[in-house]
């Protein structure tokens, strides 16, 4: 199914600070949304068990955030106490300045999938899509749109129990779009969606961000996520690990140094090393310099030797993840040689 007309979304009436005004029959708020996420000191126990531990961060507007952690980390239950369905042992969020249960238009506020299979399973799409929009005063013409926004329009009719789990998806996402939200909260929304629906939501995500609106989204999927996400908040056994932009966490599990190939290997070891520069023979006759680029540069154009490549290995998401969260990982595994990963 293709997500036909997410660009034109986009070209709704919906601005960053504003909302659409009220109008008879159930258009939108007229009243100023901002969209910040602010998470303060939230806790959640369960009798002894701790789950979530004084989380303390804040989702911005403009950017898509990603939610990461381990499983058991308390993502699922951390977006649960967002959105009003678990109440917290202490702290608080508030979303637009207030706690879910006391804004007063939420799903033109805040737009959520927590479970795709939250659906009557005998209600067509289409019959869900409007119940909804009927219970929150939402004009029947954005049913239509998000039906074609979701590439549902062949399916629209057909009853949500039949449904794949990427249809599913799809159908949860365009009722979490429902209202025109300001923000987006979204569990592990890939989870189903073939390649080309992955592709489809990685583009609306990154749209509705650049609108100014706010995207909060959990993934495991780590390739995925640095395709998509512009920031990271990342637990570990419920409590704050990271909370740092895609780049300055990647940079910070990061090597410094960089992989130098030349024809001249010793003449260029001879010149950083008499710089005072670390230098490490590679397999592949490269050189692995403990130096920026900018200071080899100048070094080799000192000298005069050749080089015909300089590279700056990063490491990737899931190995900066890997490293992050290793020590609080709830379930290791073993490799077949009996060592634990």
């Amino acid at each position: 199914m293709r997500g036909r007309g997410w660009r034109s979304f986009s070209n709704r009436g919906w601005r960053r600070g504003s909302q659409p005004r009220a109008g008879r029959g159930g258009s939108l708020s007229s009243r100023t949304i901002t969209g910040m996420i602010e998470v303060t000191d939230l806790t959640k126990r369960y009798g002894t068990t701790t789950v979530v531990e004084g989380l303390t961060f804040q989702v911005r507007t403009g950017r898509v955030t990603g939610f990461l952690g381990p499983n058991g980390a308390g993502k699922s239950t951390a977006m649960r106490m967002m959105l009003g369905l678990d109440r917290p042992t202490a702290g608080e969020v508030r979303i637009d300045g207030a706690p879910y249960q006391r804004l007063r238009d939420p799903l033109r506020t805040v737009g959520a999938l927590l479970d795709a299979r939250a659906v009557h399973p005998g209600r067509t799409a289409l019959n869900h899509l409007r119940w909804l929009a009927r219970s929150n005063r939402i004009p029947p013409r954005r049913v239509r749109e998000v039906i074609e926004l979701a590439g549902l329009r062949s399916a629209v009719r057909r009853r949500a129990g039949t449904f794949s789990l990427g249809m599913s998806q799809r159908l949860g996402i365009a009722a979490a779009l429902l209202g025109d939200p300001a923000v987006l909260v979204l569990d592990e929304p890939v989870n189903g969606l073939d390649p080309e629906g992955v592709l489809w939501l990685r583009h609306l995500m990154r749209d509705l961000a650049a609108q100014g609106r706010t995207v909060f989204v959990s993934s495991h999927l780590m390739s995925e996520a640095a395709l998509t996400v512009d920031h990271l908040v990342i637990i570990g056994r419920g409590r704050l690990l990271a909370d740092t932009s895609m780049s300055e966490f990647i940079d910070r599990y990061t090597d410094v140094g960089v992989r130098v190939r030349t024809p001249e290997p010793r003449r260029l070891r001879d010149v950083l090393v008499g710089a005072g520069i670390t230098v490490t023979d590679c397999s592949d006759g490269s050189l692995k310099v403990a130096a920026a680029a900018e200071r080899i540069g100048e070094l080799v154009a000192a000298h005069a030797v050749t080089v015909h490549e300089v590279t700056r290995k990063t490491v990737s998401l899931e190995e900066a993840f890997m490293r992050l969260t290793a020590a609080a990982v709830e379930y290791r595994a073993e490799s077949p040689g009996g060592v634990r990963r």
